[in-house]
């Protein structure tokens, strides 16, 4: 189970006790795996309800009644007031470090320019890594630290976080120490993924092989040594990594004890769900480009697809993944936002569950469900986080609404109230 000691008392011999009353409690309790189907839908919803936490774990769930009767002196009591609370969300698929900005480019597809011919004259993934180069760990981790409120003021209290905007071993080394440097300490909880294979420096783009060998044989040992990722992830697609270089990069990370990701038919329909379902990934990023074989194949492997309607947006598309087939065909769908400098710079879950109820046909239930117990479960996580049940983690966000479907319903509007990570307010700097 994850720690539970940052945020906890500093007196070890007393118990910390909180007790939550009068909230609507959307506790997403149900079986212990990740939910499919019409289980996606039950959220577990108690009225008046409550829980008692103890030393950052949640003791017991219920009646607002029954949380009363085990307040005593020490307890500290919150009360909602009718309002809505929900497990902190948990952002499946983040680029969270890196320098500088792209709001230039930003200019630049407004007026017609398309992400690839950018990317084509130095632009997109390049333009960061060179800014992400340039800076060194401090002013890195300095740049990068801002963001973190960003997720807590989104009530977002886990994310995953990818490097892949160094892209040569001591740049990668750099960003996976400030990733886990803010998982220290920031309230946000930080589960690395290295994406060196995020694309192809320009200094090896006549030699491609070196640099999947320089990943391979360099890069994933230093990684593996010093602990630094949890997974490794892949961008194959097009002009990028292909389908051939990723089974070689994945396999080697697997070889090093990473769980698997990959970024897969987002730009084309480039064969990455079935090379997911080859290899038995954890997860299928972006399937904006969808076919019934891929989803079978993702199905047939038990593969949890990771969508993300933000990049679609950012990027002014309208091939949005194909949600709707895949819960049907009984998927366990997770939604993220993919924040990122280029292709979706959002930090804000409620704005992905807007885009998934007008563009995907997701039900708001489904979405609470994509971006909390099953994204979890995509991080491996589902055990300790993403749901609101006795001895998980007490991460809970209350928001300023009677009804969890406001939240992609009022959408652009912060709904957040107030933000518990391990049963502690966060204080999150405006």
């Amino acid at each position: 189970m994850l720690s539970a000691s940052r945020f906890m008392s500093s007196e070890k011999n007393e118990s910390k006790t909180l007790a939550l009353i009068g909230a609507q409690l959307v506790t997403l309790a149900g079986p212990a795996r990740p939910r499919v189907g019409p289980e996606m839908r039950d959220l577990g919803i108690i009225s008046n309800g409550g829980m008692f936490v103890r030393d950052g774990l949640i003791e017991r769930v219920g009646s607002t009644d029954e949380m009363k009767t085990l307040i005593d002196a020490d307890t500290e009591v919150v009360d909602a007031h009718g309002k809505v609370v929900l497990p902190g969300f948990v952002d499946a698929h983040t680029h969270p470090v890196f320098g500088g900005t792209r709001v230039d480019e930003f200019e630049e597809r407004s007026k017609g320019a398309t992400y690839e011919e950018i990317a084509a004259r130095g632009g997109g993934i390049q333009s960061t890594v060179n800014a992400t180069r340039a800076l060194p760990d401090d002013a890195l981790l300095h740049a990068s630290s801002r963001y973190t409120n960003w997720f807590l003021q989104s009530g977002t209290t886990t994310i995953e976080a990818k490097s892949g905007y160094g892209l040569s071993l001591e740049d990668e080394l750099k960003i996976l120490r400030v990733i886990n440097h803010l998982n220290g300490g920031s309230g946000l909880r930080y589960v690395p993924t290295f994406l060196g294979a995020h694309s192809i420096p320009p200094e090896y783009r006549s030699r491609r092989d070196e640099y999947v060998a320089l990943i391979i044989e360099e890069m994933l040992p230093a990684i593996a040594q010093q602990r630094l990722a949890e997974f490794c992830d892949v961008f194959c697609e097009r002009n990028v990594f292909t389908t051939d270089e990723a089974w070689k990069i994945l396999s080697a990370a697997r070889c090093h004890g990473m769980g698997l990701r990959i970024h897969a038919d987002q730009l084309s329909l480039s064969g990455g769900a079935q090379l997911a379902a080859e290899l038995g990934t954890v997860t299928a990023d972006h399937l904006g480009n969808n076919a019934a074989a891929g989803i079978a194949a993702l199905k047939t492997a038990n593969v949890q697809p990771v969508l993300l309607p933000g990049s679609v947006y950012a990027l002014g598309s309208t091939r949005y993944p194909a949600a709707r087939e895949m819960i049907d065909a009984g998927l366990a769908v997770v939604l993220a936002t993919d924040f990122n400098p280029g292709s979706s710079p959002t930090s804000s879950i409620a704005m992905i569950l807007s885009l998934a109820s007008t563009h995907m046909k997701m039900t708001p239930g489904e979405g609470i469900t994509a971006v909390t117990i099953n994204a979890a479960y995509s991080l491996n996580r589902g055990a300790q986080l993403g749901s609101l049940e006795r001895g998980k983690i007490a991460d809970f966000v209350i928001y300023e609404c009677d009804d969890y479907r406001d939240i992609a319903y009022f959408f652009g509007r912060q709904h957040v109230s107030s933000v518990f990570v391990q049963g502690t307010p966060i204080k999150i700097i405006g």
